[in-house]
């Protein structure tokens, strides 16, 4: 798929994790991902753990150490050992959106390349593994919207602090909406979780009480429990910072370790 992958030298790894940069078809340029290898243990799943605007490929490792909560719940056998694959979203603009442009195709770099690298950089797991996907913020929105886009893909989804909705992002971003151009599909999670209502994965989402964007994340729970989609919906104290979400990746790491145990 790639004609171009670089992968880190194994000696100069630390903590786990190992670095992917890959020339891709979707991007029309290189992408990065960094991933966490558990070791010792043969993976039995991926989680692709998308980052929010302004961010890159490191943030979930080295702003909210998602590799220091995954090894610590594999450890303790909370989880069972997942590969946690933390992609770039692109780097267009202040966020891609996770959305096909009409220059790149942003949504084909997550849901069919990141996953085809991962398997190429770890061989030891399996390409029918589970593929598990959440966020943050931004990477909230991608990771719920693609999931109910895509259900056959995905064996479950999470999102902390999502934007719900794709006017949403002009709270964030500078660029106007109108440059991420009319994309593929439905644009708001409510719409494309009705769209697909009948072959949903397992889906979660949280948002902190003092966060911009509660009323909207209670707005997508209400309407989902209208419509009668099965979904976990939680509220902590926190708002829209990193603290609160390296607090609470470890719902999302649960939830997926429940479904991948069955």
């Amino acid at each position: 798929m790639f004609r171009t992958f670089e992968i880190s030298e194994p000696r100069f790894e630390w903590a786990g994790l190992r670095y992917v940069t890959v020339k891709s078809a979707a991007l029309k340029g290189r992408g990065d991902i960094t991933l966490w290898v558990p070791t010792g243990a043969v993976p039995v799943g991926m989680v692709l753990l998308l980052h929010g605007v302004y961010g890159s490929h490191w943030a979930w490792a080295l702003k909210g150490g998602a590799h220091r909560t995954a090894d610590r719940m594999v450890a303790s056998g909370e989880i069972p050992p997942m590969v946690v694959a933390m992609p770039s979203d692109g780097l267009w603009g202040d966020g891609s959106g996770y959305w096909t442009h009409p220059a790149q195709d942003f949504e084909r770099w997550m849901v069919e390349e990141v996953p085809a690298a991962v398997i190429q950089a770890v061989p030891a797991l399996s390409e029918g593994a589970p593929r598990f996907i959440a966020g943050l913020s931004m990477g909230g929105y991608g990771a719920l919207r693609l999931a109910c886009r895509y259900p056959e893909r995905f064996a479950a989804a999470s999102g902390h602090s999502s934007i719900t909705r794709f006017e949403q992002l002009a709270l964030f971003v500078e660029e106007p909406l109108e440059a991420y151009g009319p994309g593929e599909g439905p644009r708001d999670v409510l719409e494309v979780a009705l769209a697909n209502r009948h072959r949903l994965p397992p889906l979660r989402f949280d948002c902190g009480t003092e966060d911009v964007l509660i009323e909207a994340n209670r707005e997508l729970h209400r309407a989902l429990e209208s419509a009668g989609v099965p979904h976990v919906y939680e509220e902590f104290p926190g708002g829209h910072a990193w603290p609160y979400w390296e607090t609470h990746l470890a719902e999302t790491l649960r939830f997926f370790g429940r479904t991948a145990r069955g």
